[in-house]
């Protein structure tokens, strides 16, 4: 669902719908809002939507009436954290309040709480409904295993596909190339975008892909000024700082908006990183840490990763698609031995063996590159921030009120347009940050 709101108080109509209209950019198609005794709630939605409101609001929300005729709410959020949702308390801390971004409950309360994924909350107690685990281990050979990814990736990818309405965002990274060939197989026609700064690797791999299974192509090369121009935008609706995910986002934020002139959604190739073990330090940790590691990582996805590919996509109001993070995707990565994943010093080798068929071998055996590497973003922002940012500067503001250090220039450099634009918190605790960020 693009976006809810809600005040769990009678007669908040008012309220609600500027709730929603802080977050118009996520429901082109329209907005509601459902007036009840005790509740006030709405949603908006995209052209992508068919669904009535009601059913639209109660995937993330759902309340039963008690004895005393109170109601007692459920807020859900899906198991990966996919959809993003927060929550806070108005009225001195009576009432919850609850909305898709923290922008819609900046007016409400200073107070925001972020719902888990695979989590509810009943108002009084946050408590998981789903975990992600690792189930036994297949015994099956990587040719049976391959061919069974393949399977549900493709069926992630085509309940999706809607009479050729859906395009994919193309790094021609791995990733991205496969749920790209995958979707090409089913679409009659296919979009296919990239973005990335002039001479970027990123670009030429996406042509290269792009060729290769007959989409139509289109790309955006971005100036240092452009980012410039466009990072108060991307840090207003990505609502973060963190240095390394305002970075990816950027390309993110622009990729979308050409994207939004064409098709109503697009697939994304996230997640299959982090199922997959797709990072290069994860070649000198210990064999036996590794399965955990891309727990850890997976779980982290909901306020970093996966962020930045729904606000790139809502600040456009399209929808974008993760195939690689459907349930069924992820109970099978989590039951494929990491010896599959990471073998013989490749990454994703399980992965590669999957999609060879699919792609050029330039892309299949393309080494991962960071997707603000592979779209030439860091040098230019983070040269940008040394220039303007002086040593003395850095020591005296990266101690944040909340208790917060911030890392890098860079990242002070993001701090000072958010504070610009959503003034200081007393806490943060909503906010992800990305895991093995540098500091300077």
């Amino acid at each position: 669902m693009s976006a809810i709101a809600g005040i769990l108080e009678s007669n908040q109509t008012n309220q609600v719908q500027a709730m929603l209209q802080k977050m118009a950019h996520r429901g082109p198609a329209g907005s509601q809002v459902i007036p009840q005794s005790g509740l006030t709630v709405g949603a908006a939605w995209t052209h992508c939507e068919k669904a009535p409101v009601d059913q639209l609001v109660q995937s993330q929300f759902t309340f039963t009436e008690r004895n005393d005729g109170s109601l007692l709410p459920r807020l859900q959020r899906d198991a990966l954290g996919i959809a993003p949702l927060y929550y806070g308390w108005t009225n001195g801390g009576q009432t919850l309040c609850f909305a898709s971004e923290v922008k819609a409950l900046r007016d409400l309360t200073r107070q925001i709480s972020i719902l888990p994924p695979g989590c509810s909350f009943d108002g009084s107690q946050v408590q998981p409904w789903y975990q992600l685990k690792y189930g036994p281990l297949l015994q099956d050979s990587p040719g049976r295993v391959a061919e069974d990814l393949l399977a549900r990736l493709s069926a992630a990818v085509q309940k999706h596909i809607d009479n050729g309405q859906v395009g994919a965002w193309l790094s021609g990274g791995l990733d991205s190339s496969a749920i790209a060939a995958i979707a090409r197989s089913y679409a009659p026609e296919l979009h296919t975008f990239a973005a990335g700064f002039a001479g970027a690797p990123d670009l030429e791999y996406a042509r290269l892909a792009a060729a290769h299974i007959h989409s139509r192509h289109h790309e955006v090369t971005v100036s240092i000024r452009q980012a410039l121009k466009v990072l108060p935008e991307v840090i207003y609706h990505l609502e973060s700082f963190d240095a390394l995910l305002v970075r990816s986002s950027i390309t993110n934020y622009l990729v979308a908006r050409l994207a939004s002139d064409y098709v109503p959604a697009v697939f994304s190739g996230e997640g299959g990183d982090e199922l997959f073990a797709g990072y290069d330090y994860l070649k000198s940790l210990d064999p036996a840490l590794l399965p955990e590691e891309l727990l850890d990582i997976t779980g982290r996805l909901h306020n970093t990763a996966l962020q930045r590919v729904d606000r790139s996509a809502a600040a456009h109001g399209i929808l974008a698609y993760v195939p690689f993070l459907d349930t069924s995707v992820v109970e099978l990565a989590l039951s494929i031995p990491t010896t599959y994943k990471l073998h013989n010093g490749v990454e994703k080798w399980i992965l590669r063996q999957t999609v060879e068929s699919l792609l050029p071998p330039e892309i299949v055996n393309r080494p991962k590159a960071k997707f603000w590497e592979g779209a030439g973003v860091q040098k230019n922002i983070a040269a940008y921030a040394e220039d303007r940012i002086s040593d003395r500067m850095f020591e005296q503001e990266r101690s944040l009120p909340m208790g917060w250090v911030i890392n890098s220039k860079e990242e002070l450099f993001y701090y000072r347009i958010f504070r610009e634009i959503f003034g200081e918190f007393t806490t943060l605790d909503w906010m992800g940050r990305t895991k093995g960020a540098p500091v300077s």
